[in-house]
């Protein structure tokens, strides 16, 4: 899909200071643990530019807070492509491979000889525990089980070759897109601490939900050809345009329709949440908490739209990986 699709996020748009010392200290990270090799590996994988994709969507974000940030963008994004070949079309494979790392977030060793994925992974998890509070620790195992559970469910769509239904599509892609996580490593960087009473809240979990989704329909518009090149069906461009047998001019003008219902519902609900704050009675320090949470929510949104619009990653993939191979360099993920 061409680069000059917009979407009007109302939204702010910042960078983090620390950008370039976070690519510098990103490519020794991808390098150490093996999770990119030298050549043409490292230099595709460069043109992405993961730690811009975190320094926008967490511009509070500095040194080891951004760090994390930007090896868990790489991890997303390296761990996505490894489906983009026979794994990606074999469910029970594809669920084997990712069990191995969903039992590493319910505490199993790695043990030594680990492959590069397992340590990447491994190594992302002890660094967003320490120091976490356990509720907060509970949850992102969560947000990482579903992101890994799902693959294998994104690998029947594949072998289905259809899309599916608009509410299956969002439970599998919600999964798959794995945008709650970089929610919760944003609070992690911007050091908050909400009340569950708040956290749970329906503004804040329905303006959560609304993040998840914006960030996904954009990408699904933007990374349309490479997915549907690669026989990916969880995109809502081909979910409109197989359920509504519309045109792709009309699938992709109402999913820029999808995205803006969502934004304006969002503003809607950050009107309804100084009151809600008021109710709960919270502590001043808590409410300035939860004024950086919302904006951690808005600016991840924001800032994943500004990294989408540049990267090569989509812009450039056609050329540097041909439909009709492997989508990716190296296999990191042995099943």
């Amino acid at each position: 899909m061409p680069q000059d699709i917009t979407f009007d996020l109302p939204f702010p748009v910042a960078s983090s200071p620390d950008i370039e010392g976070a690519r510098r200290r990103n490519l020794e990270w991808v390098r150490r643990l093996g999770l990119v090799k030298e050549g043409r590996s490292l230099q595709w994988y460069a043109a992405w530019d993961m730690p811009g994709l975190a320094a926008h969507g967490m511009p509070y974000a500095r040194a080891a807070g951004l760090d994390l940030c930007a090896d868990a963008m790489a991890f997303f994004f390296v761990f996505d492509d490894q489906f983009d070949g026979p794994l990606g079309r074999d469910p029970a494979r594809a669920a084997a491979a990712c069990q191995k790392l969903i039992d590493i977030v319910h505490g199993a060793p790695i043990g030594t000889g680990a492959d590069a994925c397992s340590r990447a992974f491994a190594d992302l998890w002890t660094r967003s525990r320490a120091g976490a509070h356990p509720g907060w620790v509970a949850r992102a195992a969560h947000e990482w089980e579903y992101y890994l559970a799902a693959q294998a469910h994104e690998a029947i769509g594949r072998i289905r070759g259809t899309p599916g239904d608009l509410e299956t599509y969002l439970q599998v892609r919600r999964g798959i897109a794995g945008t709650a996580l970089p929610l919760s490593l944003g609070e992690r960087a911007a050091g908050l601490k909400l009340p569950p009473s708040v956290f749970h809240s329906p503004q804040l979990r329905l303006m959560r939900d609304i993040a998840v989704d914006v960030t996904m329909m954009c990408n699904d518009v933007y990374s349309l050809e490479k997915e549907e090149a690669r026989g990916d069906v969880d995109n809502l461009v081909l979910v409109i345009q197989h359920t509504g047998r519309s045109t792709r001019e009309e699938a992709v003008s109402a999913a820029r329709e999808e995205v803006a219902r969502r934004t304006r519902r969002f503003r809607e609900l950050e009107t309804q949440v100084p009151a809600m704050c008021r109710q709960l009675g919270l502590t001043a320090q808590e409410l300035v908490d939860v004024r950086a949470y919302v904006e951690v929510v808005t600016l991840w949104m924001s800032g994943y739209h500004a990294w989408q619009t540049r990267t090569r990653r989509y812009t450039a993939a056609p050329h540097v990986l041909p439909s009709s191979g492997l989508g990716y360099f190296d296999e990191i993920l042995p099943s």
